[in-house]
C-alpha cells in the first residue's frame, strides 16, 4: 500500500494492519513511501509517525518535485500522475499485485462535481480499477466510503500531526496555509459543497448517488471504451417512445 505521509494514507495503513491481524483471508502487506523530494523535516515527520504507529515503512526516492518544479500549467496534476506511475512500477518490482491509495468519500464527491463544473464531463473516482500501463496491477481505494470529518476526528482524538502538502511550492510559501497558497479547483468545489449543504443536508449523498443512477436514455451523449455514442445515433429507432 502507498503512504504519502498524510492523515488519510497513514490511517489506511493502520487499518490494514488491524485487518491483517484479524484476517479471515490471507494477504501480504508492504508499506511503500515514495520520497519525491521532501525536505528533511517532512521526511523525519513521516518516519516518526510510522514508528509511533508501528508501521514498517519502506522508503524509496525519486526526483519528481524537481521535475515539476518549473512547470507552470497543471503542475499538481502532472505531479500526481508521475507519482502514481512511480508507485505502480515500484510495487510491481516488489511483487505486489495491487496499490492502495487513501482517497476518501469527500475526494470522490469533489471529483464528481469538479468534472462537471470544470471538465464538462460526468465521471467519478472509481473504488478500484485495473492498470492500463502495468499488466496485472490493480488500484484500490479502501477509504472510498469514509468521511473526511471522521478521519480528522481520529487525528484530533489521538493528538497526531501528519504531513499536508509538502511540495516545493508549499515550502516556499510557509507563512500560508495550504488552502491559501493555491485557490485550487478542488478547494473551490469543497467550499461550494459546504455552502450547498447549508440549504440541503443531503447534497453530498446526492452527488455521490448521481453516478450510480445515470439514465443513458436521457443523456445527449456518452463515451464507452473510448467511443462516443450520441442519442441521435438511435433516435429514429426509438420513434414514438416518450
Amino acid at each position: 500500500m502507498c503512504i504519502s505521509g498524510g492523515k488519510d494514507s497513514m490511517l489506511m495503513a493502520k487499518l490494514f494492519q488491524e485487518i491483517q491481524r484479524h484476517q479471515k483471508v490471507h494477504f501480504e502487506l508492504s508499506f511503500l513511501v515514495m520520497d519525491p523530494g521532501y525536505s528533511k523535516a517532512n521526511r523525519e515527520l513521516i518516519e516518526s509517525n510510522a514508528k509511533l504507529m508501528g508501521i514498517p515503512i519502506e522508503i524509496y526516492e525519486s526526483d519528481i518535485f524537481d521535475s515539476v518544479d518549473n512547470i507552470e500549467k497543471n503542475p499538481c496534476y502532472l505531479c500526481a500522475r508521475m507519482r502514481r506511475g512511480h508507485l505502480y512500477a515500484k510495487a510491481k518490482e516488489m511483487g505486489c499485485n495491487k496499490i492502495a491509495l487513501g482517497h476518501h468519500y469527500d475526494d470522490v464527491i469533489e471529483t464528481i462535481l469538479m468534472g462537471m463544473l470544470y471538465g464538462a464531463q460526468v465521471q467519478t473516482m472509481m473504488p478500484k480499477l485495473h492498470s492500463t500501463n502495468f499488466e496485472g496491477m490493480e488500484l484500490i481505494r479502501p477509504l472510498y466510503l469514509i468521511r473526511q470529518d471522521d478521519i480528522i476526528a481520529w487525528v484530533k482524538y489521538n493528538n497526531l500531526r501528519f504531513l499536508q502538502c509538502a511540495c516545493h511550492f508549499t515550502e516556499r510559501n510557509a507563512n500560508y496555509s495550504p488552502d491559501d497558497i493555491v485557490e485550487s479547483k478542488r478547494i473551490e468545489t469543497r467550499r461550494l459543497i459546504a455552502e450547498l449543504k447549508k440549504v440541503n443536508p443531503y447534497v453530498e449523498s446526492n452527488i455521490f448517488r448521481s453516478v450510480e443512477n445515470v439514465n443513458l436514455a436521457t443523456v445527449i451523449a456518452y463515451k464507452q471504451d473510448g467511443v462516443k455514442h450520441h442519442f441521435l445515433d438511435s433516435y429514429d429507432e426509438a420513434k414514438g417512445e416518450e
